[in-house]
């Protein structure tokens, strides 16, 4: 019998596994697939010359993360390695923003476009730089982050925690028309905004898209040499060398619980697996309260709360082999990895409304990767290794398109949404098509194949939200890990801090079956001393 066993060897569940075997538990981990990984994956399906990623591409987060930093990886022989440039936004002049890991260059491009936002930039990451440490330790942490709050209270002081908060549930539109003049930076943080399911009017947009653009300023948007199933490999290496078990191949069907707590689980093929101390879920909140868990053992309250559990926007995905690079009209795109395409931030707005209304957008958003321009062993020299997703609704209403698409996404619904996207890089790089050796199409519902975590192809574990963030993460309660279900946890994105690959949810579900928490009426006391703190001023936007 093993101390814990966890379920989905995710990131998330991985990074679990591996902090309860560094505290001596034995653990046993349970994969539906036949491989290890969950949504950090990578294959030459597509090219035999090619490695592509199936999922998750670049990982600012993991870069960022104290819970991976902690695991040093790299003594597993993971490597990173980084694009010439993190970002870059064309715009439709042919001009372009971008994001280096060098401010100056930064900072001299988006004043090109517009004097005085090279400014305002420095003055953004100079916030960060400050208040950047405890915004991470309060992201990556469980509720309440009692230890970043107080630091946060003493860096800050009274009003300005309060001014940091505005800036932070702004929506991105807002707040790039408060601190910058310019469409380039404006667009850096509405299209980073984006990588989630918050558009330019939504609430806590603006703190989503700038945290995520002060990361690729600090951390860059660094990818595993080799392929993201280099970061996998090392988790897995690092488990398996504590004396962790990962069997695949094995889904759950049912956690068992007696007497209020859970004692096992049952796959699929009938075997019943013991757990000692603990459950880990590493799977999605619906999964885990609607088909795991026998709702006689749940709060009629938590089964009626998560009747309004909201996910995420759903996905679509083309991976193409490339003959040569892409042919950008904007030259400094050529130099990064990541390229978000998107003709302003109205065009954004557009997209997100046409979503919110049901509809599979005409003129889709395009986040694109150019996976041989930031690590050279994905192809051959002079080629490229690329992909591009962009965001669909769930529940597909119609098409603002004149191809009258469904959201069946049979083999013909999925090749005409490929030509869009394709179409949509042609916009921007003349010439793109004619270069394609191979091209790859992930719908929404072979991404949900691949891995039940990506309901409809949902990245987040549910929507990124305001509603659904914290303590209302993924149902209103005490944002943590804990479950009705003495000795049950949830590990997954569905769990706060959400989604990304940062392994936060795995750490603060392994923390909490280890019994590292502090009573409430203690961590009550911290809070209220803490913003009770001082006073003074600071603000993300200190232009």
């Amino acid at each position: 019998m093993s101390d814990a066993v966890i379920i989905g060897s995710g990131p998330n569940g991985l990074v679990a596994a591996n902090l309860l075997a560094d505290q001596g538990w034995s653990v046993e981990v349970l994969e539906a697939q036949d491989r290890p990984g969950g949504a950090v994956y990578s294959d030459r399906a597509v090219h035999p010359d090619f490695v592509n990623d199936v999922f998750s591409s670049f990982y600012p987060l993991a870069a960022a993360s104290p819970v991976i930093d902690g695991l040093r990886l790299e003594d597993e022989g993971l490597r990173w390695t980084h694009a010439p440039h993190v970002l870059a936004h064309p715009l439709a002049d042919g001009r372009c923003a971008i994001i280096d890991r060098d401010l100056d260059v930064t900072a001299e491009c988006l004043d090109e476009l517009c004097p005085g936002d090279g400014r305002a930039w420095r003055a953004q990451v100079g916030t960060w730089d400050r208040v950047g440490p405890d915004l991470l330790q309060a992201l990556f942490t469980t509720m309440p982050p009692v230890r970043a709050l107080a630091g946060l209270g003493l860096k800050l002081r009274g009003g300005g925690t309060l001014r940091l908060a505005r800036s932070m549930l702004l929506p991105v539109r807002r707040l790039g028309e408060e601190e910058f003049d310019g469409e380039g930076a404006r667009l850096l943080l509405a299209g980073n905004a984006l990588h989630a399911d918050l558009g330019p009017e939504s609430a806590i947009g603006g703190g989503f898209g700038w945290i995520m653009s002060m990361l690729g300023q600090r951390f860059g948007f660094p990818v595993p040499v080799g392929g993201a199933v280099g970061l996998t490999d090392a988790l897995v290496s690092r488990l398996r060398r504590r004396g962790g078990v990962i069997r695949c191949g094995e889904p759950v069907t049912e956690i068992v619980v007696e007497r209020g707590r859970a004692v096992a689980v049952r796959t699929a093929g009938g075997d019943t697996v013991p757990a000692r101390r603990a459950v880990l879920a590493d799977v999605s909140a619906p999964v885990l309260y609607g088909r795991l868990v026998a709702p006689e053992h749940l709060p009629s309250q938590v089964l009626e709360d998560m009747r309004r559990f909201q996910w995420d926007f759903a996905t679509f995905k083309v991976d193409w082999a490339l003959d040569s690079t892409i042919p950008w009209r904007a030259g400094a795109a050529s130099g990064a990895g990541t390229v978000h395409l998107a003709d302003s931030v109205d065009d954004l707005t557009r997209f997100a409304a046409q979503i919110a209304m049901g509809q599979i957008p005409d003129n889709p958003f395009l986040l694109v990767g150019q996976m041989t321009t930031t690590d050279p062993t994905r192809s051959p020299a002079g080629t490229e290794s690329a992909w591009a997703y962009t965001h669909l609704p769930r529940d597909v209403r119609g098409d603002a398109g004149d191809a009258g698409l469904t959201g069946s996404w049979d083999a013909a619904e999925r090749e005409i949404m490929a030509d869009r996207m394709e179409q949509r890089v042609e916009q921007f790089a003349p010439g793109f098509r004619s270069r394609i050796l191979r091209r790859r199409v992930l719908s929404p519902l072979t991404l949900q194949s691949e891995d039940a975590n990506l309901s409809v192809g949902a990245l987040n574990g549910g929507t990124t939200a305001l509603h659904q963030q914290a303590v209302f993460r993924p149902i209103p309660g005490t944002g943590r890990p804990e479950t009705p279900v003495r000795g049950l946890y949830l590990a997954s994105s569905s769990a706060h801090p959400g989604g990304g690959v940062h392994g936060a949810p795995g750490a603060n579900a392994a923390r909490a079956a280890l019994g590292i928490r502090r009573s409430f009426a203690e961590v009550m006391s911290l809070v209220q001393r803490t913003l009770t703190r001082g006073s003074g001023a600071a603000a993300v936007g200190n232009r």
